[in-house]
This record gives C-alpha cells, sequence and structure tokens, in this order.
C-alpha cells in the first residue's frame, strides 16, 4: 500500500478546486493507497472509502483567515512524517510547505481582489493577499513539480511566480458525466418546470462567490437591461453563489425592478439546475480555469466567457465571437449575447461537439494523469 497525503481546504464535491481535490483523493483511496486528508472538512462519502484518513484542522470562528496558519502548521509537520515513510506529499497552491508537488488551481499573485464591502473585509482581504503571495511563492519554490489546471495557469506560474516552465504540466480537470449530461427536451421541459421557469422565454446563469467582484457580476448587472431588451422580458437570470455583497446586490436588483433576476444562494443541485439554462455568463475578471463553464457546457448550454479564463484555450475557433476581451465591459457583454441570440442553432451545435469532448474525460482519467506525472520525478 502507497502512502499519499493531500494539504487543502476542503475535500467536496461543490466548488471547482474542492471538488478535482475530492476526485484526486477518491481515485488514490479506490486504487488501494492509504490517502491522508490534511484539511477543515471532508465529505461522508470520501471518509468512508478504505485507507482514508482525515487529520481534521479546526477552524476558529469559522474564519479561513483564522484557521488557515493552522492548516499549513498540520500539514507541514504530518508532511515531514509520511515523507520520511516514503509517502507522497499534495499540495494546493501555498496550502503548506512541501518538497514535493503542488497542483495550482489559482494563482494569487496574477490577480488582486477588489472587495468593495465593510471596511472591515477590505482590510482583510489585504492581510491575506500579503499572506497568500508570501506562501504561495514559497510553496513554489519547494516544489519539485508544479501541476496547472490550464495552459493560462501555467504561463501566470512563469510570469508572476518564476516557476521554470520545465517544472509544469498542464493537466485539465474532468466531469462526472452522468450527473452533468445534456438533458432530453422532456427532462428539459421538466427542469423548468421544477425551478418554476416555465414562463421564461431565455433562462441564463451565473455562478459564482458574491464576495468580491472577480467573477464579474458587477458587469452581466450592468448589462442586464441591454439583455433584457434583446432576448425579451419574458428571461430569467438565475445566480448561483452567495458571499458578503449578495444582500447588497439583491436590494440593486430590487431596486432596479429586475424580479427576473433570482439569487439561489449557494446549491448542492447546480448540474439539475443547469439543465434547465440556455446560456451561462460569465464575465470573470480572473479565472485559472472556469468548472462552472466547463459544467455548463456539459448540460447542454451554451457560454459565454471572458477570453482570458483558462478554459477558454478549449473553445474551438468557431466559439471565439462568445469570448469576451473586456470584462468590464457591459456594453461588448451585451453584444456578445446578442451575438450568440442571433446564430443560436450553429453555436447549440459547437457546444455540442466541445461537451462532448468534455465529458469524455473522467475526474479519474485527471487523476491518473496527476499521479503519473508524480510518480516520473
Amino acid at each position: 500500500m502507497k502512502e499519499w497525503a493531500i494539504i487543502t481546504g476542503d475535500f467536496v464535491k461543490t466548488g471547482g478546486m474542492d471538488r478535482a481535490n475530492y476526485a484526486l483523493a477518491d481515485y488514490l483511496a479506490r486504487g488501494g493507497n492509504k490517502t491522508h486528508l490534511i484539511a477543515f472538512r471532508a465529505a461522508d462519502e470520501l471518509l468512508a472509502r478504505p485507507g482514508v484518513v482525515l487529520h481534521r484542522v479546526s477552524k476558529p470562528f469559522g474564519s479561513y483567515t483564522a484557521a488557515l496558519p493552522l492548516l499549513h502548521r498540520a500539514g507541514r509537520r504530518l508532511a515531514r512524517e509520511i515523507s520520511a515513510r516514503g509517502g507522497r506529499i499534495v499540495v494546493n497552491g501555498g496550502s503548506s510547505l512541501a518538497h514535493d508537488f503542488n497542483w495550482v488551481h489559482y494563482v494569487h499573485a496574477a490577480y488582486e481582489p477588489q472587495v468593495t464591502s465593510s471596511i472591515a473585509r477590505r482590510i482583510a482581504a489585504r492581510f491575506n493577499r500579503r499572506r497568500f503571495l508570501k506562501e504561495e511563492r514559497e510553496s513554489l519554490r519547494a516544489a519539485r513539480i508544479v501541476i496547472a489546471n490550464s495552459n493560462r495557469t501555467a504561463e501566470h506560474l512563469v510570469e508572476h511566480c518564476g516557476v521554470a516552465k520545465e517544472r509544469i504540466r498542464t493537466i485539465y480537470y474532468g466531469i462526472d458525466a452522468d450527473a452533468f449530461q445534456p438533458p432530453s427536451d422532456q427532462l428539459r421541459a421538466q427542469r423548468r418546470e421544477q425551478y418554476d421557469l416555465g414562463q421564461s422565454t431565455h433562462v441564463l446563469a451565473f455562478i459564482g462567490a458574491m464576495s468580491d467582484r472577480r467573477k464579474g457580476f458587477d458587469t452581466l448587472f450592468a448589462a442586464w437591461p441591454a439583455i433584457r431588451s434583446s432576448l425579451g422580458d419574458q428571461t430569467t437570470l438565475l445566480v448561483i453563489g452567495s458571499g458578503s455583497e449578495t444582500k447588497s446586490w439583491q436590494q440593486r436588483a430590487a431596486d432596479a425592478g429586475f424580479e427576473r433576476i433570482r439569487f439561489l444562494g449557494h446549491r448542492n443541485d447546480v448540474a439539475q439546475i443547469l439543465q434547465a439554462v440556455d446560456l451561462l455568463v460569465a464575465p470573470t475578471r480572473y479565472e485559472a480555469y472556469g468548472l462552472g463553464v466547463h459544467e455548463a457546457i456539459c448540460c447542454g448550454a451554451g457560454a459565454i466567457v471572458s477570453a482570458s479564463a483558462g478554459v477558454a484555450e478549449r473553445f474551438h475557433p468557431a466559439l471565439s465571437e462568445l469570448l469576451l476581451n473586456d470584462a468590464n465591459s457591459a456594453n461588448e457583454l451585451a453584444e456578445r449575447v446578442s451575438a450568440w441570440q442571433r446564430n443560436r442553432d450553429n453555436y447549440h451545435a459547437e457546444f455540442r461537439q466541445l461537451a462532448e469532448a468534455f465529458r469524455r474525460r473522467s475526474w479519474d482519467d485527471m487523476a491518473a494523469q496527476i499521479v503519473q506525472a508524480a510518480e516520473s520525478v
């Protein structure tokens, strides 16, 4: 039995890097490896696997800011013990200093978050960024091999962090093809009824945390009047995600009379919701990959995403008109939505081909590549 340790915050099926870490841990455990999880939490389904050991790190007052130093300390201690026994260590970005390999889902040096809520949150964001940058540099310097989730992430690692190209391997995420699949016409109609969307002529979706402006909801909100004018008054926007700015956006939507913007909060039924959606809109200012876009396409939806997002590098040339060059431009975003509407049938065929390619690559395929890359060093 081989021994592995993964040091990160969470191992759950919601969220991009959390889902990816879950998949790797699950793959290792099913392969007969003793798999140590140094984390705040892990899904019960994963913990039921033979050989999985959770070294739970407490989260004082539910705060990641307070908990991260504890995670790093526990990660370093356990990494030393497991490495001494010949085990392999996986860290995420700056989650711990371990001289094995680093799986990067987000490059802090490539983007500075825009936090516009309370003064306390802005101060915390500045403090956290300084700490994240320092930890990121130290951890990447220590790693023998660095796994990037996209070529764009690999470029940022070279440009902003000074990682040598030859130390980087790009390995794309996978997908649960059973959960994220395009619905039949009948199932799509059922999903529309399930989420009270039967009267909507078009259903758009936005996925992202509402704690800062990285995902670009403010751009989408500014573009909403023009989008409604283009697609019709019966167009509905579903906002999936939560965060400190959610209540503020709900109030602004109410004040503007945007009753068809529906804030759904954090959800565990994203796959089912996406099966009711026509178009995902993701005007993100920084996105190392973009699993939400990936999942939406697998569920039969189209997608407009920033050209700078990692997932955009996987779009076919025929979809280039749907890539947003300026995530701050409401006008450009509205124009991209209009372009999608004008050529919707052709785009649907292109997205169907892309979905087929995405769905052929499972989470196990991704995990197998990571293990192969790690063992090659």
